[in-house]
């Protein structure tokens, strides 16, 4: 058992991202970054290789994710096995990722955020992005809920002071857009 997982939640994880790679695949999703290289982080957000490599500013958020599905499903599932609230997770969040590569989001992200030139993720990018969640699901799991709350707070102010977003202003921008944000994230 690693992270409070059994084998067989590891197996599903691994079978359920296996499953989000072929669908992205299967979309016409890039492998990899169009560009042709591979690297651990990509830290420049508007340019042609943002969401397309390992990691990047995005990756808090998907580690926030891991945090809030993990207290939203361990309420209301306390005496499952930690897989099977995992497995719910990793369907949401690959549910999140196909959804996101879809022309309508893709359009959506470069008319209302700062993401101008936005053009999808890549597969590498959208899996990495999934496991990003299990770590912070995994993460919330071993952490007091305090400190996984002052945790998601510390990464939302870090990369809001980085780069102009975070997942609040990325939920926002989506849903509903504000121009007078457009303008400051763009300013910077």
């Amino acid at each position: 058992m690693v992270g409070g997982i059994s084998r067989t939640g590891w197996l599903v994880t691994a079978g359920l991202v296996a499953l989000l790679a072929a669908i992205l695949v299967g979309m016409g999703r890039p492998p990899i970054c169009p560009c042709g290289t591979i690297s651990l982080w990509h830290g420049t957000v508007q340019s042609n290789q943002n969401s397309q490599q390992i990691s990047d500013w995005y990756s808090f958020s998907h580690i926030i994710h891991g945090f809030i599905f993990y207290g939203v499903l361990r309420w209301i599932m306390p005496d499952r096995p930690l897989w099977v609230p995992l497995a719910i997770a990793i369907g949401v969040e690959g549910a999140w990722e196909i959804l996101e590569n879809s022309p309508m989001i893709i359009d959506r992200y470069r008319e209302v955020t700062m993401a101008f030139g936005y053009s999808g993720d890549s597969v590498l990018n959208s899996v990495s992005d999934t496991l990003f969640m299990v770590l912070g699901f995994v993460a919330a799991g071993k952490m007091r809920w305090w400190v996984t709350v002052s945790l998601a707070i510390a990464f939302e102010l870090f990369t809001l002071w980085t780069i102009r977003d975070n997942l609040t202003l990325n939920v926002l921008m989506l849903v509903s857009p504000i121009e007078a944000v457009k303008e400051w994230q763009a300013g910077g």
